[in-house]
């Protein structure tokens, strides 16, 4: 059981996006791609520098987490040969880290997967922490 628990935290680490779902005011699903690390038990994903039209609190993925904390996850690995498929259905419950440890902990992870997050001032930005409740693994294999 360990070994697949580990399999699936190299598996979704692997990945270098994500697609994360929330929910807006008028309960419409919202689907954003998104860069994240996943320590075994909880998802982080910084709200960045990459250019965006809104402050990181007005984004519609912060806004719809203040709203409902619910969201849903994809990630997946797909080539031509079927039978390499796989993908992970994560559900969770968000929120938004300003500062604090666990911050901090969250920008160092973050860091160390993506090269570009060095030069990025994330420890100033907003963290976006999800907590899975479910984690649903298909593979073609």
């Amino acid at each position: 059981m360990r070994s697949q628990a580990g399999s699936l935290k190299s598996f979704i680490n692997a990945q270098r996006v994500g697609h994360l779902a929330t929910v807006d005011a008028e309960d419409r699903p919202a689907v954003v791609p998104f860069c994240f690390v996943f320590d075994g038990n909880i998802l982080y994903s910084s709200l960045d520098e990459k250019p965006k039209r809104v402050s990181p609190e007005r984004l519609h993925r912060a806004q719809n987490v203040r709203r409902n904390p619910e969201v849903a996850i994809v990630v997946d690995h797909y080539e031509e040969n079927w039978g390499e498929l796989r993908f992970v259905l994560i559900r969770g419950r968000a929120r938004i880290l300003h500062s604090g440890r666990e911050h901090a902990r969250a920008v160092s992870l973050l860091r160390r997967k993506y090269s570009q997050y060095q030069k990025m001032r994330i420890d100033l930005r907003p963290v976006l922490r999800i907590k899975p409740w479910k984690i649903f693994e298909w593979s073609a294999k």
